[in-house]
């Protein structure tokens, strides 16, 4: 038996994984984001409801383990940031723990029981209040160890200018300390951006998609720089990664017709040329941070009983 976690500032998840076919959810309960001794007594609360002894533990959190230290960046659950989380948990625990990425996670669940079965090579892509993504390759994540692979929503990559007719798009500065990443453009945050720069108008990314389905001129004009600025990256990720398949996740996934216009312009940039659809809505919902972390512990303890 695993017990998975999916850690988010506001709350935890957990759930039981006996098999690929056998995850139930638990109860949520709120993220004690500054006090370790009582994070750490929610996840002894739903070790406890799950029951029996688990064989490890797998968390799924919105933070990246430095493959180097093994400290965990997590800066909306200060309790945990900079700690080397998995070797504390295991001491107060008693069990192994697993560590992985929220968008590590998603790419999991995707490539071993969504979009990407029977894909050798899954990116999966987060397009949700920002931009984020995870690699599988030959059903192992490249991540397993920590690491950043697969954000491809940062590094100064964004045109400096996009859409037909092209026009000017600054280098809008970025939370991770940069300048230009697609993460200030690609998701419903920079939606929002482009839709101030270019009209000057304050809307929230649904009423900015909910004019385009209405066919107003203004929100297409967003919406076509949005899709000119993120395809190109998308299609340099799937180029240098071999990847057959992309889902998508995050709020921006459940909008199929802006995930088919994107489908369209990254193809069309891909050296590899598919007569069917590359990218593609999730389909593991709702919980694909706890499938993916599931996974991984069932991964984990199959091959180290495999071993022994």
């Amino acid at each position: 038996m695993i017990v998975s976690f999916d850690i988010g500032g506001s709350a935890i998840k957990g759930g039981i994984a006996r098999s690929m076919a056998d995850i139930v959810p638990l109860a949520r309960r709120p993220t004690p984001k500054h006090d370790f001794a009582g994070f750490v007594a929610v996840l002894r609360d739903v070790i406890a409801e799950a029951g029996g002894k688990p064989d490890c533990l797998s968390l799924s959190i919105a933070g990246v383990v430095d493959p180097d230290t093994q400290a965990l960046i997590c800066a909306n659950i200060p309790c945990i940031h900079d700690r080397r989380l998995a070797a504390d948990l295991e001491a107060e625990l008693g069990y192994p723990v697993l560590i992985a990425n929220d968008a590590d996670c998603f790419a999991m669940a995707e490539a071993m029981s969504g979009a990407g079965r029977g894909h050798r090579i899954v990116f999966g892509a987060i397009l949700g209040t920002g931009v984020g993504g995870g690699l599988v390759a030959d059903g192992r994540l490249v991540n397993a160890a920590g690491g950043f692979a697969g954000e491809w929503g940062h590094g100064p990559i964004i045109a400096s200018s996009a859409g037909n007719p092209p026009v000017a798009v600054p280098a809008y500065a970025c939370g991770c300390g940069q300048k230009g990443c697609v993460d200030t453009v690609g998701g419903a945050r920079g939606i929002e951006r482009l839709h101030r720069t270019l009209h000057g108008l304050e809307f929230s990314s649904e009423k900015i998609i909910d004019e385009w389905l209405k066919g107003d001129e203004r929100a297409e004009r967003t919406i076509d720089v949005m899709v000119d600025l993120v395809a190109s990256p998308l299609a340099l990720a799937i180029n240098i990664t071999g990847a057959t398949i992309v889902p998508v996740g995050g709020g921006l996934s459940n909008v199929e017709p802006l995930l088919a216009r994107l489908d369209e312009a990254v193809r069309g940039r891909i050296l590899r040329k598919f007569g069917r659809p590359l990218v593609v809505p999730s389909q593991c919902r709702p919980e694909p941070g706890l499938i993916g972390a599931a996974l991984l512990g069932l991964q984990y303890t199959g091959e180290r009983n495999h071993a022994a």
